[in-house]
């Protein structure tokens, strides 16, 4: 049996009437790289804040390689590498001086941990004497990482790192995490993006709150049952209107230059294609395609909204 880096329990929390985390549970086992998918206002950040011991829930637990964040969180700050959604080291500060400054919080120093951060940190160490406002978007995030990484942690907390950042970046941080991962470190990061679910061990898919799924990126698209179809045609808006009229529609929902449709059976789609013989439908391609982790995220919110 895997030890477990993070146990969580019945978590909630509330700010004033809205309530941002529902009853949460999961666990996250050592050295994984785990990913908490979900749009904004979903309440990821209040759950990673807590993990990192920076707010405090109503109620539950967490717990982080047997510390309780709330109770223990002097030994949760030494343990934990926590990167927030927005850039917050110091834009006056160059690069050098930000990460001397984090390590010298932990009682080390850039030359005693450089081996952990190098293959991060040999990407910005030629810009080392800019100041940290003066960074790109990628360089900003490589530079956070580094800082949070410097203390050497157990686990690293990172929250939606990749928002705003470019494709080609974005390629790069994520193999850095994998990285990190080789070496037994923890991760724990949350996206909106469900393009990098698949790049984790393990997901959670959230959403108002609350955890809808969790498994493998595999076995959150194996659980969904239903055929998928990409439709297309050169009216789009007629198209989802006669789509959304059809009587033994599951669902359609617009993605890229397709209407991903979910259909009852297989056996359906003849019936489909026929009702969508309409003289504004032109150009009409129906084309079986495999589920992706948002079309299995979408049925999951339906499903919860028709309880």
């Amino acid at each position: 049996m895997q030890e477990l880096a993070i146990e969580i329990k019945n978590l909630n929390k509330t700010y004033h009437k809205v309530t941002a985390l529902k009853d949460i549970s999961f666990a996250v086992h050592k050295g994984e790289l785990f990913g908490l998918i979900g749009p904004d206002g979903a309440g990821k950040t209040s759950l990673l804040r807590i993990l990192a011991s920076l707010l405090i829930p109503d109620s539950g637990t967490a717990m982080m390689e047997g510390f309780d964040v709330v109770k223990d969180y002097k030994e949760i700050r030494k343990i934990v590498g926590y990167m927030p959604g927005r850039f917050s080291l110091y834009y006056d500060l160059t690069v050098e001086e930000n990460l001397s400054f984090f390590a010298s919080i932990f009682g080390t120093t850039i030359r005693e941990n450089y081996d952990l951060i190098k293959d991060i940190y040999f990407q910005i160490e030629p810009f080392k004497k800019r100041k940290a406002g003066n960074l790109s978007g990628g360089m900003k995030q490589k530079l956070a990482l580094s800082c949070a990484l410097i203390h050497k942690p157990k686990v690293l907390i990172l929250d939606e790192p990749t928002t705003g950042v470019d494709a080609v970046s974005r390629k790069e941080f994520w193999d850095m995490l994998k990285q990190l991962k080789a070496q037994g470190i923890t991760v724990i990061v949350s996206t909106p993006y469900m393009d990098e679910a698949g790049l984790c061990d393990r997901i959670a898919l959230i959403q108002d709150g609350s955890i809808l799924k969790i498994n493998s990126p595999d076995g959150v698209v194996n659980d969904y049952k239903n055929p998928v179809f990409g439709i297309t045609a050169d009216n789009m808006y007629a198209l989802m209107t006669h789509l959304k009229a059809y009587n033994r529609l599951v669902s359609a929902h617009r993605f890229g230059d397709s209407i991903h449709t979910t259909l009852s059976t297989e056996d359906d789609r003849a019936e489909l294609q026929q009702h969508l013989q309409t003289p504004d439908i032109i150009n009409l391609r129906i084309e079986k395609i495999e589920p992706t982790i948002e079309d299995c995220f979408m049925a999951l919110i339906e499903e919860k909204s028709d309880e």
